[in-house]
């Protein structure tokens, strides 16, 4: 299974059972460049406190043992993780929700441009230059907004960085 058809196959089983959850984190990258960046790693945030029993008991249905505080199946190498919520990029709430089909089911994702919102927090912040990487591969592959990019970085303080690389997101 591709990346996206393995989150859209968790994410399903986990609505099945009353978990309702949205991918974030670089495997929304690697999702909408097509693995141009590849992550093994996919972060569900969950929209409502599950226990941590009832999370582990609906996994291990679909062969994900929970290991330190990731869930890994024998059959993959990409393994789970359940940050905390809320669903933010940086100071705000994800604007846009969004919901790919794939042949597994459902998958529920942050849009585009809070993909890259999330990858800039993290160069913004903690000067992560394969973030900044990562937020100019989306931008080439799928549709952004760049205003909103540009409002929201003035919203964290860093509306000098946006200015200073605004031309690496601009579709030529």
């Amino acid at each position: 299974m591709s990346i996206g058809e393995l989150a859209a196959f968790i994410s399903s089983h986990l609505k099945r059972n009353g978990i309702d959850v949205v991918l974030s984190g670089g495997s929304c990258v690697s999702i909408y460049t097509e693995n141009k960046y590849a992550s093994l790693d996919l972060d569900f945030i969950e929209f409502n406190y599950i226990a941590r029993r009832k999370l582990k008991k609906v996994l291990l249905e679909i062969g994900f043992y929970e290991e330190n505080r990731y869930f890994r199946n024998g059959e993959t190498d990409f393994f789970l993780e359940f940050p905390p919520g809320p669903l933010t990029v940086g100071e705000e709430p994800v604007k846009e929700v969004i919901t790919l089909n794939f042949p597994t089911g459902e998958l529920r994702i942050i849009s585009p441009t809070d993909c890259v919102k999330d990858r800039l927090a993290a160069y913004y912040h903690w000067g992560d230059q394969q973030s900044l990487e990562q937020a100019v591969l989306v931008a080439k592959d799928k549709k952004v907004n760049l205003e909103e990019l540009e409002r929201w970085s003035k919203v964290e303080g860093k509306l000098s960085f946006f200015l200073e690389i605004k031309k690496r997101f601009e579709v030529h």
